[in-house]
């Protein structure tokens, strides 16, 4: 950023003796921004709402349904043989300990049916649908107007196969992390295991930071999907204090709904539940684009303004813009 300040009017105040306002991307300015683009955010967190809304069915459908008993401790079936045979006293002790039952679900077919095709819906959209939001959030950090519905289906419009075919390397990529930060932290108490958990976790916030500019730079310039994940990887490291700053302040975000989820069912107010599908996305993805895009803007649009030279899209420069 420098010592560069970047300046737009306020709405309604283009007068000539109008003071300029300082909009220079800091902490403070980042509040102001968000104030005034509250109800915005609130009706763009609407449209967010349909990216995870069918795996919210999913998760829905396989826990709410008929279960199965079974227990809990793979022991319990040697222990009730000893139990049956008679060779142990303390059997029937241990069999009241180990012998704990759960519900698990079960998967019947219409169940596997409905969860399989809320899995393919989400795929099938969540290129289009982060592009769409992207687009919007950035408009936003500009300060450009904002026109949520033709801006959302615009963007999609102009990058409706690089944002399909990015969506499932994303998701897949989510998927996957996730699956062995669950994987390496159950057997986490083993040392190897434990680094591999280490070193996951470290990757999974790496990718998160990439996150930030995969999608801002790809509804801003032309680039190829391999030129978009290099240029990512990059700022994680050119934008380092805005990056960590972002991602404290997700998590600061984030560990406050799960407490105040908590919290409320504590004391019987479940609407805790609900409240984050009005404000959690759309805040989460004005966290992420207020960090990012005053770095793609001096690391790829400022040099490429100043110099008019193309060096096709690396990393303090501008390649084609889309828009």
């Amino acid at each position: 950023m420098g010592n560069e300040k970047r300046t737009w009017f306020l709405l309604g105040r283009e007068k000539p003796d109008a003071e300029i306002e300082d909009t220079t991307p800091t902490l403070k300015y980042f509040f102001k921004l968000l104030w005034r683009r509250a109800a915005k955010l609130l009706t763009l967190n609407l449209m967010m709402v349909f990216q995870v809304l069918p795996l919210v069915v999913a998760v829905l459908v396989y826990f709410f349904g008929a279960t199965t008993p079974t227990v809990e401790h793979a022991v319990y079936a040697p222990l009730l043989g000893t139990y049956i045979a008679g060779g142990s006293p303390a059997a029937g002790t241990l069999i009241g300990i180990f012998g704990q039952q759960l519900n698990v679900p079960v998967l019947t077919p219409w169940r596997v049916v409905i969860i399989v095709a809320m899995i393919v819906i989400t795929a099938l959209t969540w290129g289009w649908q982060n592009v769409g939001a992207a687009y919007n959030l950035r408009s936003m950090v500009r300060g450009d107007s904002t026109f949520l519905w033709s801006d959302y289906f615009y963007a999609v419009r102009r990058n409706l196969k690089q944002g399909f075919i990015f969506g499932i390397i994303d998701l897949l990529v989510i998927f996957v992390l996730a699956y062995d930060i669950f994987y390496f932290y159950s057997l986490s108490l083993s040392f190897g295991y434990g680094l591999m958990y280490g070193l996951t976790l470290a990757l999974a916030i790496i990718y998160i930071a990439m996150r930030f500019y995969i999608y801002p730079m790809m509804i801003t310039f032309d680039l190829s999907i391999v030129k978009l994940l290099k240029n990512a990887l990059l700022f994680t490291m050119l934008g380092i204090k805005r990056n960590v700053v972002a991602l404290l302040g997700i998590l600061l975000v984030v560990v406050f709904n799960v407490v105040s989820i908590v919290w409320g069912l504590s004391i019987g107010l479940s609407v805790t539940i609900i409240l984050p599908f009005f404000y959690l996305l759309a805040l989460i993805g004005f966290i992420s684009m207020y960090a990012a895009y005053p770095n793609i803007k001096r690391y790829m649009i400022d040099p490429y303004e100043t110099s008019g030279k193309d060096n096709g899209g690396e990393a303090a420069a501008i390649p084609e813009a889309n828009d």
